[in-house]
């Protein structure tokens, strides 16, 4: 059996797949249909079975003692962080549409209600959801109507938390219509009240930040303007709040802006696409002036590359210009307009004489001079991987692929088109 939520949805996909193989084959040596829903089931059934008010953690122990999401959990606790209940749902959903199961729509439903029962009044999630009665007072949950001064009420985008969550929701819903009205509608007015949040959560320039307080954003102090690389920028950590920084990193720009077209596709409401497309806007105002055409994982608001953690210097970050590059790849297909294409020519000319190695590049490059640079716990800029910490250089990705080559093809292919 498969104790690691981050392997639950895998597991069930694969059935899934063999399911259509299955029905589609008379291969000796492929299981039936039959077995193959049968096994779905059981599956669904262990699930169900080691759920906390019907969601998921990242990992459970064989006797579930030891249980995790990205860091140790209680009995009590659920993680919202993929992969967490919102993956585990949607893996019910897809084994609900290959099988027309019930059992696999009634998890999809209790994780939905669970989600439910976590979503802060700032109108999102935080990694986790505590039901343990008297630790939740520690939250401010909509679900309990007993907010205080102290509760903590910071929705995060970051790590695909709360985007992933609602497009759970607006998965579930559109497969649900069988389902009682009374059942479905407080599942809506959760949806409907985190998409307003998010939209109110976006800056007046198309960014989200990596968390939102529930406070709507002064435009006095957000200013419009193109990105820009100061002359002088600190070489060691400043130990600034960068939470409401206009923010890329762990791709969350690209996560609000799909999770902006997912609701105008399902719910057909016009705002939605206006919220992506101007993500989109922001993205292209974000691009860092040549001869460095790609994007830094965060922004202050004037709009220069910032610090984040000790260890992510200011800096042009490859990973996260790949999805910023799929992302606006992905707009010019949903809009049709040309204007999320322009940025690129220029990114990808960057790209192609950044590499560090055939098809590797280096995830942070310095301002101006463009030289590889490495972060560590101790704040400072390093130039070489050697010179950080062993945790540091095992713990975080410095160097890689990212996607790079395959979104270049099709960056290329799309062009040629």
């Amino acid at each position: 059996m498969c104790h690691k939520a981050r392997m639950f949805r895998y597991c069930l996909v694969l059935l899934v797949l063999v399911l259509a193989v299955a029905g589609a084959t008379a291969a000796t040596n492929m299981p039936t249909a039959d077995a193959t829903k049968e096994a779905l089931a059981k599956a669904t059934d262990y699930l169900t079975s080691i759920a906390t008010h019907g969601g998921y953690l990242w990992r459970y122990s064989a006797d579930l003692k030891d249980r995790r999401g990205e860091v140790k959990a209680t009995a009590t606790q659920i993680w919202v962080q993929p992969p967490g209940t919102p993956s585990v749902g949607i893996a019910f959903l897809e084994a609900y549409a290959a099988t027309k199961d019930e059992r696999h729509l009634a998890a999809a439903h209790a994780a939905a209600q669970a989600l439910v029962r976590g979503q802060l009044e700032s109108g999102g999630w935080t990694y986790l959801v505590e039901f343990d009665p008297k630790t939740r007072r520690n939250w401010a949950y909509r679900a309990d109507s007993r907010n205080t001064t102290r509760a903590s009420n910071i929705t995060t985008f970051d790590d695909d938390n709360t985007q992933s969550a609602l497009r759970f929701l607006m998965a579930y819903l559109s497969v649900a219509t069988n389902q009682p009205a009374r059942s479905l509608k407080p599942l809506r007015a959760a949806l409907d009240y985190g998409l307003a949040k998010m939209v109110e959560a976006q800056y007046p320039n198309g960014a989200w930040p990596q968390r939102y307080n529930g406070r709507p954003h002064d435009p006095g102090n957000h200013p419009i303007r193109s990105a820009r690389v100061p002359a002088n920028w600190p070489r060691t950590w400043p130990k600034a709040d960068y939470s409401g920084y206009y923010t890329l990193n762990d791709q969350t720009q690209r996560d609000c802006i799909r999770t902006m077209i997912a609701a105008w596709k399902h719910l057909g409401d016009r705002k939605y696409l206006d919220a992506a497309r101007k993500g989109g806007d922001f993205l292209i105002l974000a691009q860092l002036p040549e001869p460095q055409a790609g994007w830094a994982q965060q922004y202050n608001f004037d709009m220069e590359p910032a610090w984040a953690r000790a260890f992510e210097p200011p800096a042009v970050c490859a990973a996260e210009s790949a999805g910023v590059m799929r992302m606006l790849m992905d707009l010019f297909v949903a809009t049709g307009d040309a204007k999320f294409l322009e940025p690129l020519p220029g990114f990808v000319a960057w790209l192609k004489r950044s590499e560090i190695r055939p098809g590797q590049w280096a995830r942070f490059y310095e301002l101006r001079t463009n030289k590889p640079i490495y972060g560590d716990r101790d704040g400072k800029v390093h130039y070489t991987l050697a010179e950080i910490s062993r945790e540091r250089q095992s713990g975080y990705s410095w160097e890689g692929g990212y996607g790079i080559a395959r979104v270049i093809k099709d960056y290329e292919a799309m062009r040629a088109q």
